[in-house]
């Protein structure tokens, strides 16, 4: 009767619903799904037992998380199937435009196409392809093309890849944000050299298609590819600016203000994947810091892994991104707080050292991934890290100054945009001098799915244990002496 009567909590509900959600997820794409008729039953059996918090009620919830879950995954896996007759073969597909196009090799326009529709058929296919051709002179994001080529199969997100297309611009659907993010390019190519220019608007918006691949190539050595991508990283610095601007004033303002400025920053970054799960990882811990909850990391974690990947199964099942997203999210949120709370003494007031500790954690939680899909590991990454991840607040501030300047002063831009150019030389040169070390990054290294398993199963026992240790301080949002919600946001890939 103790373990049957035991009452869970609602939290432990939700995390096992989503656990549940996750798992099925993963069963959808091999085929393993719950019918219709199964759902119901669950439904029944949650009706039945009240839910109560019993265990009963704990595992029905789980099933039916299993059953939405592997629902959805079957069902888009059947769509997906409309790629296989096409591979492999000349086609003409009707798409949109998921970012504005770059020139890359042999001088053709590159970008994601999705929304993808087949003009033979009619058919409307999920999924995105990675599209290079020729064309028109310039493709904008969420302009509608005709595009045909020869389909090649995809790997990873990508449920194909064409090259050499022939481009035909369908219709152009401007948006006020999209001119105003371009406008603040040409300011920012105006007021600051390459490649600075573009070194800066990777961090401010995540725009890293126009770096140069010898600054792509050194970054990626020391482990700071993470910082051009729009990641928690820029979404934070811009949550902990308004919360101490707005900290005395009223609660309401200061959270109505701080969503606003994350929605704004979710626009103008183009709503990229990784942005939004920053931004649903921000609006949980906002709201949960709004009404005065206590909030657990890993509830925060998996519901928003269980979220995006309903929305997108994909995620799941192939993006790299999102995995590496989230193992940096656990490393950050779970690992680090636990690590300081044993040694408040230490990392309680040094900000360097905090920075090193949290960079480290979500190295940890992240490398086994690498080696096991990319077969790669950087030695100076946490070094790289501790000198570079520290200035990019000041880095942000000074290069969005140097942006308006070149927009709106262009013949005075120059004594605005100094500090944004010699900070930024200061971080490209650390990374330049860091990538021509001897032997710190090393390729062809790969970690099999064992090893995979077992290093992930020691570091789940560690942080059990930690915290069972640490209970009550092992939650991001606490009482009075709470941690500050979105501090812990940042410096994850």
């Amino acid at each position: 009767m103790g373990i049957w009567g035991y009452r869970f909590r609602r939290t432990t509900l939700i995390l096992w619903l989503c656990f549940g959600v996750l798992v099925g997820l993963c069963a959808g794409y091999f085929d393993y799904t719950l019918q219709p008729v199964g759902i119901w039953v669950t439904v029944c059996l949650l009706v039945i037992t009240g839910v109560r918090f019993r265990l009963a009620g704990l595992v029905a919830v789980a099933v039916l998380g299993f059953a939405l879950g592997s629902w959805r995954g079957a069902v888009l896996a059947e769509r997906l199937t409309g790629y296989a007759p096409l591979i492999d073969n000349k086609v003409t597909l009707q798409a949109q435009a998921n970012e504005d196009a770059v020139y890359g090799k042999n001088g053709q326009l590159t970008f994601v196409a999705v929304d993808i529709t087949n003009p033979e058929t009619g058919e409307h296919m999920p999924g995105q392809v990675w599209v290079s051709g020729y064309g028109p002179t310039g493709i904008y994001q969420d302009d509608e093309l005709i595009i045909a080529g020869k389909l090649r199969e995809g790997i990873g997100s990508y449920q194909g890849f064409m090259s050499f297309a022939e481009l035909e611009l369908v219709k152009h659907h401007p948006t006020p944000i999209a001119n105003l993010r371009r406008m603040f390019g040409a300011g920012m190519l105006s007021g600051l050299p390459e490649p600075l220019a573009s070194f800066s608007m990777g961090l401010l918006i995540g725009q890293r298609a126009t770096l140069p691949e010898s600054v792509k190539d050194n970054l990626q050595k020391v482990s700071l590819t993470h910082i051009i991508a729009v990641s928690g990283a820029n979404l934070t610095i811009m949550l902990d600016a308004s919360r101490r601007l707005l900290g005395k004033s009223s609660k309401r303002l200061s959270t109505g203000l701080t969503l606003g400025l994350m929605a704004v920053f979710v626009l103008m970054t183009g709503g990229s994947a990784s942005i939004v799960r920053a931004a649903f990882v921000s609006s949980l811990s906002i709201a949960a810091a709004y009404y005065g909850h206590r909030t657990r990391p890993l509830l925060i974690i998996t519901m928003v892994a269980a979220i995006t990947a309903f929305i997108n199964p994909i995620y799941i099942w192939s993006d790299a991104s999102w995995y590496l997203s989230f193992l940096a999210f656990f490393g950050v949120l779970m690992v680090s707080p636990l690590l300081q709370n044993r040694l408040p003494a230490i990392f309680g007031r040094n900000i360097i050292l905090a920075i090193a500790l949290e960079s480290l954690c979500a190295e940890i939680m992240s490398v086994p991934y690498i080696l096991y899909t990319f077969g790669q590991m950087s030695f100076v990454g946490l070094l790289a890290n501790v000198l570079v991840v520290s200035m990019i607040p000041y880095a942000m501030l000074f290069g969005l100054f140097a942006g308006l300047a070149g927009t709106f002063l262009f013949s005075w831009c120059g004594w605005f945009t100094w500090p944004a150019k010699y900070l930024l030389l200061y971080m490209l040169d650390t990374a330049q001098i860091l990538a021509s070390w001897p032997h710190i990054f090393i390729d062809g290294i790969w970690l099999e799915l064992p090893g995979l398993a077992l290093l992930y199963g020691t570091i789940a026992v560690m942080v059990g244990l930690l915290s069972f240790k640490d209970r009550h301080k092992s939650a991001i949002i606490t009482d009075n002496k709470a941690i500050n919600p979105y501090k812990k946001l940042g410096r994850m890939s």
